[in-house]
């Protein structure tokens, strides 16, 4: 479902080029353990994979937080390990430990999985974007996303969440043949779930590489730089309007500026970036988001007023979205958000 530029939200609306002030504001896992409401539904649902996969429990979920905090953006609950999930990867979640996969790690594994996504793991997502989207207001964007092929593969190389990837890593050096087919898997599904999410009502979507910062230059260039050109260039040639954003965490800023150039609207950075040099660098060409260091959400007072303050300043003057640079942490106080969102909306 393509939107022209006129139709668009304020959030979409810096994204297409515009500067707004205040900036549209909204947090990653802004939908989660931080919210008493969210709790309730969480335990309703039994466990972490059944909330995803229930379209009505996703999309309350979802519209939680912009009923609590109006803001400029929601962003549909789901995971980014659903990719692995629909091509066939084993999948739970344990309780203090996070998501648990079958290694994909040597190429009887990976011939085992599908060439395309099982309807029954994604058909979920859709229909709860298109409930969400039936439920915003036209001035709130929706948001889609996915993982990047490079931390996606991290997860299914090692079969969970590592310190330093080094089991992608080594696969990567070892055997760059056979990873640069489970890249291409992923990049090709990466397409057909996000060109899903686009045709269910997604404005725009958002691609998190979480784990870009661990990789040297020459490969970035290969297994984030390269597969993310590729998907914006598969998903604009079917969705010409969407808005793309990517999300590089920890990323040098050499290769944040690779990245500007493959077509992406917008550049999530995350707290430990040098804003004034990415103003610098990077905002002739895309749209910054970011950067509040999400502890500092937690400390509230002085540390939140003044950190928010600063980034007002250096990003006065330049296309900017509000955002943590990571997901918001569930001992998050309320009361901290409350006061966050009335720092960012208020005439400086």
């Amino acid at each position: 479902m393509d939107r022209s530029p006129a139709t668009r939200s304020r959030f979409l609306s810096v994204l297409d080029g515009t500067i707004q002030d205040p900036p549209p504001l909204w947090m990653m896992r802004q939908a989660g353990r931080y919210l008493p409401e969210y709790r309730a539904v969480r335990a309703k649902a039994g466990d972490f994979l059944t909330l995803c996969y229930t379209p009505r429990l996703a999309a309350e979920v979802t519209l939680q937080p912009i009923r609590r905090y109006g803001f400029d953006a929601a962003i549909i609950f789901s995971d980014i390990l659903v990719i692995p999930h629909a091509l066939g990867t084993g999948l739970r979640f344990e309780a203090g430990e996070g998501p648990r996969l079958t290694p994909v790690a040597d190429r009887a594994a990976l011939s085992a999985l599908s060439d395309t996504l099982d309807p029954a793991k994604v058909g979920p997502v859709y229909e709860a974007i298109a409930d969400v989207r039936a439920q915003l207001s036209t001035e709130t964007a929706l948001i889609g996303f996915c993982g990047a092929p490079w931390t996606v593969a991290t997860y299914m190389v090692a079969g969970q969440g590592t310190d330093d990837q080094a089991p992608a890593r080594l696969l990567a050096l070892r055997e760059p043949e056979l990873f640069q087919e489970l890249i291409d898997r992923l990049v090709e599904t990466s397409i057909a779930h996000l060109s899903g999410q686009v045709e269910a009502g997604a404005d725009a979507v958002q691609i998190f590489d979480t784990w870009a910062g661990v990789l040297d230059p020459a490969s970035f260039e290969r297994w984030c730089a390269e597969p993310l050109r590729r998907i914006v260039a598969g998903l604009k040639a079917k969705h010409p309007y969407v808005r793309i954003i990517a999300f590089p965490k920890g990323a040098t800023l050499e290769a944040l500026e690779a990245l500007a150039d493959v077509g992406i609207d917008g550049i999530g950075l995350d707290w430990s970036a040098d804003r004034r040099a990415a103003r610098q660098r990077l905002s002739d060409d895309v749209a910054l988001q970011g950067n509040l260091d999400p502890l500092r959400l937690i400390a509230g007072g002085a540390a939140l007023e003044e950190e928010v303050e600063r980034i007002r300043a250096d990003f006065d003057g330049v296309r900017h979205i509000f955002n943590l640079g990571h997901g918001i942490r569930p001992e998050t106080p309320l009361e901290h958000v409350e006061k966050f969102v009335e720092l960012v909306r208020r005439a400086r």
